[in-house]
């Protein structure tokens, strides 16, 4: 091996060492293994920077000035004492940007090494009040945020207490303010006798340096590891429309389907979160399960607020009447039980949807629900994709086409039928054709995630032509009435749901176009009906919708089905977390 000198630099050391690494047949596995560490790049990179800082050591600069900004003033203001040239005019206008200010700065920061913030001095006395109690003397530094805690008023004693403590803000940095302290002072004011809603304004409108006069808690609690819950939001909220919320600026705006990570829940009714996405590090208040709950069974107590939604019986969609054996059908396996024209007629088992009446029986609110991210690994079935569409959304057309475009990664869960079959049909291709008696049988035995009668016919699609499908490892799209989506979400199925509805134009009549997802001949009363279907849908079921897919037109509704359905396939996805945990 080469000498190395006390001269040769660590990076070369490193170079020269790699290059004697020649794997032998003893130690071959573990001289591969350092090759390969030391050849990384990021490796030398770091050495030549630790080299840098060695050399920084050893000639230890010193800075020629240590006050560059107030040189730069005093010329400045040289400068603007008299007539100016053309290159003093630039130099003058150099001076002055803020850019090079900032450079100044930060150069007499460092130079000075003054890395601290300047805090003016803490009182030199006590009142006579506190001679006998542990006061606390805390100094924090906040910009324009908030100072992250809110106060109540103690009923018993008066006192003004810190009720809870908002992650990730100034208050909790400092480690200094904890739950249960008695706040006395803030800037030297005395806050006792104001009320709270006063003293979150004075704490709100503080910049810079804020001084708290505070007795600590008897027993301060230790701080707690930052959960990992995440919830999705089954509602919309607005803290400043809330009159409950403790602090309104506090509280943590949100829409229903939006991800949010609760990092507290400490406090029984407000819970600290954070919105998934978001770039805000802070935590703020959200209002737990038990008491939106409990405030929503008491406006309907006081008939408020209406009981929740209970899913209507379906429409059917009047661009879908045709015959159930229509030529359109995708090589002949149009799935005819799917059709909008059909009587559904098997009686389901409740859903968190349905609402009962509020005198002791139970109603589930639509609040969270607790999700984590998913992907299926490999040798995992396919999630199955369920779409759901309103009156006008023409899903049947669109799923044949995404499966006509990729029959090998797609399939089509072959439906049931007690019809006659035709010449050119063939068993198990385009229907399962089988006796009224044995489908009424398996209606008994729930072996259909929906079914209804045309023509004196039964039609239906079983949970078995779906299975069928996703064991041969392709992703099964179905279209069905969004009551079936109470037998489709399950753990086994892990069904994506996607909402198809056409986009109605602004104006009812004019702008309708060749290229519209709405037909031409479409009349205002029809118009009125989508819309009120695309919405009585979104209000019964959007809170079990993972996308909306809001249609333009056949060719740009296709692509953009496509894009979401590939993410599915290659993207985590939020899913319930019992779907993953068994």
């Amino acid at each position: 091996m080469p000498i190395v000198s006390a001269n040769t630099g660590l990076h070369e050391t490193l170079a020269i060492l790699t290059s004697q690494l020649h794997p032998d047949a003893n130690h071959k596995e573990d001289l591969v293994f350092l090759r390969d560490v030391f050849s990384e790049k990021g490796i030398g990179y770091l050495m030549k920077i630790h080299e840098r800082l060695k050399l920084y050591e050893k000639y230890s600069p010193t800075p020629v000035l240590h006050s560059a900004s107030c040189l730069a003033e005093d010329l400045a203001e040289e400068l603007q004492s008299g007539p100016l040239q053309d290159d003093e005019r630039e130099l003058l206008l150099l001076l002055n940007t803020p850019h090079l200010k900032a450079v100044l700065s930060a150069h007499d920061i460092v130079a000075q090494k003054k890395f601290d913030p300047v805090l003016p001095p803490l009182p030199e006395d006590l009142d006579d009040d506190f001679e006998e109690e542990s006061v606390k003397i805390v100094r924090l530094v906040k910009n324009k945020e908030p100072l992250g805690a809110t106060i109540r008023r103690d009923e018993a004693t008066g006192a003004v207490i810190v009720a809870r403590i908002m992650r990730g803000g100034a208050a909790d940095r400092s480690g200094l303010v904890h739950v249960g302290d008695e706040l006395r002072e803030v800037n030297g004011n005395l806050i006792t006798h104001k009320r709270p809603d006063e003293i979150s304004q004075i704490l709100s409108q503080s910049q810079g340096s804020i001084t708290l006069k505070i007795i600590p808690a008897v027993a301060e609690e230790d701080r707690l590891k930052e959960s990992r819950v995440y919830l999705r939001a089954l509602f919309d909220y607005t803290p400043f429309e809330d009159k409950a919320t403790p602090c309104q600026e506090a509280g943590l705006p949100f829409k229903r389907g939006d991800i949010l990570q609760v990092v507290s829940q400490e406090d029984a009714t407000w819970w600290q979160a954070k919105k998934v996405g978001d770039c805000n590090l802070r935590a703020a208040l959200i209002p737990s399960i038990q008491f939106q709950e409990r405030r929503l069974r008491y406006r309907m107590k006081m008939n408020s607020l209406p009981a929740p939604l209970s899913p209507k019986a379906p429409t059917y969609d009047r661009t879908e009447k045709e015959d159930c054996d229509s030529k359109s059908a995708l090589n002949g396996k149009d799935v005819a039980s799917l059709r909008r024209s059909f009587r559904l007629k098997k009686d389901r088992q409740g859903s968190p949807a349905d609402a009962q009446t509020p005198d002791g029986h139970r109603t589930d609110f639509r609040i969270y629900e607790e999700v984590t991210q998913y992907l299926p690994r490999p040798g995992e079935k396919p999630r199955l994709i369920v779409l759901i569409g309103s009156l006008g959304a023409r899903v049947t057309e669109l799923k044949q086409k995404v499966i006509a475009d990729n029959p090998r990664w797609f399939g089509l869960a072959v439906p049931h039928t007690t019809r006659a079959r035709k010449t050119h049909e063939r068993e198990g291709v385009e229907y399962h054709f089988i006796s009224r008696a044995a489908f009424e049988a398996d209606i008994q035995n729930g072996k259909f995630i929906e079914y209804g009668e045309y023509k004196e016919n039964l039609y239906g699609t079983s949970l078995e032509s779906i299975h069928k499908v996703l064991s041969q490892n392709k992703v099964c799209l179905v279209d069905v009435q969004p009551e079936a989506l109470k037998t489709l979400r399950t753990a086994e199925f892990k069904p994506y749901i996607i909402f198809v509805t056409p986009r109605f134009p602004d104006s009812q009549r004019k702008h309708f176009g060749s290229s519209s997802s709405l037909s031409a001949g479409i009349t205002e009363e029809d118009l009125q009906e989508m819309k009120q279907s695309a919405e009585k849908m979104d209000e019964c079921y959007g809170h079990w919708v993972d996308y909306v897919l809001v249609k333009e037109d056949p060719v740009s509704a296709l692509a953009e089905l496509q894009v979401a359905l590939e993410r599915v396939q290659t993207e985590p996805q939020w899913v319930p977390v019992c779907w993953v945990r068994r």
